[in-house]
C-alpha cells in the first residue's frame, strides 16, 4: 500500500510516537483518524493538518468510543485500511517493596490500556477492514501495534508494562495468520529508548545519560524514526506476522 493510500486510524495520535505518525501519514499523502483522551491535543493538530485529519477524543478501552471513532473515520474518508496502536501507559512498581505488594489495580490499568485496549482497537478495526475492496496485491488493511524492549528485556519495576507489552508480540503472529485470508497484514514495532512527553520531565543530563546506553546511535530515538518504520511497514507488502525491534541494539539490564 502506497502510504498516499493510507486511511489511519492511530491511537495516541495527539503526542510522541503517535503525533510523529500523524505527521509522517499527512506529509505523504495519507489522511489519519486520531484517537486520543487529550482534546487541546487532538483539537490543535486537527486545526494544523486540516482535511487531512480527523480527532475523536477516545478510549481505547471503550468498545463504543472505538466503534464510534471508526465511524467517524469513514464517514469523513471513506474507509479505513490501516491501523497504529500507539497508545499506552507506562507505570513502575515492584511485586514486593516498602510500600507493601504491588497494587493489583495498577497492574489491571497497564493490561487494561496497552493489551485490552491494543486487542479492542484491532477486532473493531478489522471488522471494518473486510469490507474494503482489495488492491492490486490483494491488500484490504495494515495493522501495526506497538510492544517495546521491555516485552523481552524488562527490569525491575515493570512487570505490569513488560506483561502487557509481551502479551501485544504474542498476539501478532496468530492475528496475522488468521486476517491473512482476509488481505490484512498484522504487524508490531518493539520500540527501545524514545524521546517521548515522559521523558521530558527528566532533566536533559538525565536524557543524555540514558540515550548514552544504546549502542548505536548512542542517544534516545526520534519519534520521526519510529514514524519512518511505521511508512516502511506499510509500504512493503511481505511484512506481516513479524515484531521489529527498534532500538539502537541496546538490551536493557535488570535495574
Amino acid at each position: 500500500m502506497n502510504t498516499k493510500e493510507c486511511i489511519a486510524v492511530v491511537t495516541g495520535g495527539a503526542s510522541g510516537l503517535g503525533e510523529a505518525t500523524v505527521r509522517n501519514i499527512v506529509a505523504n499523502g495519507g489522511k489519519a483518524v486520531i484517537l486520543d483522551l487529550s482534546v487541546e491535543r487532538g483539537i490543535h493538530l486537527e486545526e494544523e493538518l486540516g482535511s487531512s485529519v480527523v480527532f475523536v477524543k477516545t478510549d481505547v478501552t471503550s468498545e463504543k468510543e472505538v466503534r464510534e471513532a471508526i465511524r467517524r473515520g469513514i464517514e469523513q474518508f471513506g474507509q479505513i485500511n490501516a491501523v497504529v496502536n500507539c497508545a499506552g501507559i507506562g507505570v513502575a512498581g515492584k511485586l514486593l517493596s516498602r510500600k507493601g505488594v504491588h497494587n493489583l489495580e495498577t497492574f489491571s490499568k497497564v493490561i487494561s490500556i496497552n493489551l485490552i485496549g491494543t486487542f479492542n482497537v484491532i477486532r473493531l478495526a478489522a471488522e471494518a477492514m473486510v469490507q474494503n475492496t482489495p488492491n492490486e496485491e490483494g491488500e484490504r488493511g495494515v495493522i501495526i501495534s506497538t510492544a517495546s524492549v521491555a516485552a523481552y528485556e524488562g527490569q525491575i519495576g515493570q512487570v505490569a508494562y513488560s506483561a502487557s507489552k509481551g502479551g501485544v508480540v504474542s498476539m501478532t503472529l496468530p492475528l496475522a495468520r488468521e486476517l491473512a485470508t482476509s488481505g490484512i497484514r498484522v504487524m508490531t514495532i518493539a520500540p527501545g529508548l524514545f524521546h517521548t512527553p515522559m521523558f521530558d520531565s527528566l532533566p536533559e543530563e538525565a536524557r543524555d545519560s540514558l540515550g548514552a546506553m544504546v549502542p548505536f546511535p548512542s542517544r534516545l530515538g526520534y519519534p520521526q524514526e519510529y514514524a519512518r518504520l511505521v511508512q516502511s511497514i506499510i509500504e512493503n507488502p511481505m511484512l506481516n506476522g513479524e515484531t521489529i525491534r527498534l532500538d539502537g541494539a541496546i538490551r536493557m539490564q535488570p535495574k
